[in-house]
């Protein structure tokens, strides 16, 4: 038996959408944002204006940096406990979308924390209403149920899985991704692809999610090079959705090694989330031939969008973005990856790895990452 879960209770999308801030029913909001970009382009004081319609109490919770840390976290929910909203609105990249799905979790329930994460049950029900509003075009996160968040002290990407964490609305408002800068646009555009096609490669693939993978790795592949190169709103505006359609997916399925890896060469080497499964993407599915589910779906999805290789396709289309083909050409030291290695491939076995196609352990990975560091 599976239980499939697509999406919050609604996906409000359209240019100008953010405006559905006014229809909210809470009336102590607390919003979770990130850096200066949103506030630069004025997102942050429409969204406060919209928010304030009606009375609202309004606070924010701001800074929110790549990779939030427990730090971060505990920060966050201490002030909920000062301001005791009813409602949390996420605003920003991934980063904001973890943070506050994390904060949301550990303020309502503070016998929970990321210690006991894995040993105890997720309680079934929460009071708290959470709004994802999401400005870049990639993680998916106003669509899943994972929250990640990062403990510099162990160098560790902890992922925080559960029905709970998925938000209550989704507002996919075109003109947000507008604001991203071309190197973002490319990263999480590429963080979309990994999601869609590690998904569409997993032998628990489910008829219903095979379509939203197979149609979110068509749109990716046509439209992110135009959203990137060309940044045209009708672009920008697809790639939006489609990232969200990646996301429904795999938040069903699952991810790969692509994300096993990456998640530890982030959490090591601070190498920005979507910039690791970009470069990783090529060689993990290359290696992922030698599994013969996984080279058939390959080949499926190579007809599907018109390709001779998806996986050729993947690399030039890295290369077309500006993105490092290997991770010595992004600029990690040769000497601190040959010192790390078996600290990196230990690491990289947790996680999303252990659902890979082709089974890991410490020898193919050694090998793998070897790949992925000095090319073919």
């Amino acid at each position: 038996m599976k239980i499939l879960n697509f999406c919050p209770a609604a996906i409000v999308t359209g240019r100008g959408s953010l405006a559905y801030l006014k229809e909210l029913e809470g009336r102590r909001v607390l919003v979770v944002c990130g850096g200066s970009s949103m506030e630069r382009a004025g997102v942050l004081d429409r969204v406060q204006s919209y928010l304030e319609e009606g009375g609202r109490e309004v606070a924010f919770f701001r800074g929110i940096r790549q990779d939030p840390t427990r730090q971060q976290i505990d920060e966050g929910v201490a002030l909920m406990r000062q301001f005791q909203p009813d409602t949390v609105v996420a605003v920003g990249g991934g980063s904001s979308m973890d943070a506050a799905k994390a904060m949301m979790l550990f303020y309502e329930f503070p016998e929970l924390n990321l210690d006991v994460i894995g040993k105890v049950p997720f309680p079934k029900v929460r009071k708290l209403k959470l709004v994802a509003v999401p400005s870049t075009s990639g993680t998916a996160s106003e669509v899943t149920r994972t929250s990640v968040v990062t403990d510099p002290d162990k160098q560790l990407k902890i992922p925080v899985i559960d029905q709970i964490l998925k938000p209550d609305v989704a507002i996919l408002d075109a003109d947000l991704p507008m604001t991203m800068p071309d190197h973002i646009a490319a990263e999480t555009g590429m963080d979309a692809m990994a999601h869609a096609i590690e998904c569409y490669t997993r032998h628990d693939l489910d008829d219903f999610d095979e379509v939203l993978a197979r149609g979110a790795v068509e749109g990716i592949l046509k439209w992110l090079p135009v959203s990137v190169l060309e940044k045209t709103p009708e672009a920008r505006e697809k790639m939006h959705h489609y990232q969200c359609m990646a996301g429904m997916a795999f938040t069903n399925v699952g991810v790969t090694a692509v994300h096993g890896i990456s998640h530890a060469l982030g959490a090591m080497y601070h190498i920005p989330h979507g910039l690791g499964n970009a470069i990783l993407l090529p060689f993990v599915l290359a290696f992922n031939r030698q599994d013969t589910v996984a080279a058939q779906r390959l080949d499926a999805i190579s007809r599907y969008c018109g390709v001779p290789d998806i996986v050729q396709a993947l690399a030039d289309l890295k290369s077309a973005l500006g993105i490092p083909a290997t991770l010595r050409d992004q600029g990690l030291d040769e000497a601190s990856f040959l010192r790390d290695l078996d600290t990196i491939a230990e690491k990289s076995l947790m996680g999303a790895t252990k659902f890979n196609p082709v089974s890991m352990d410490m020898d193919n990975m050694r090998q793998l990452l070897r790949t992925v560091y000095y090319g073919d």
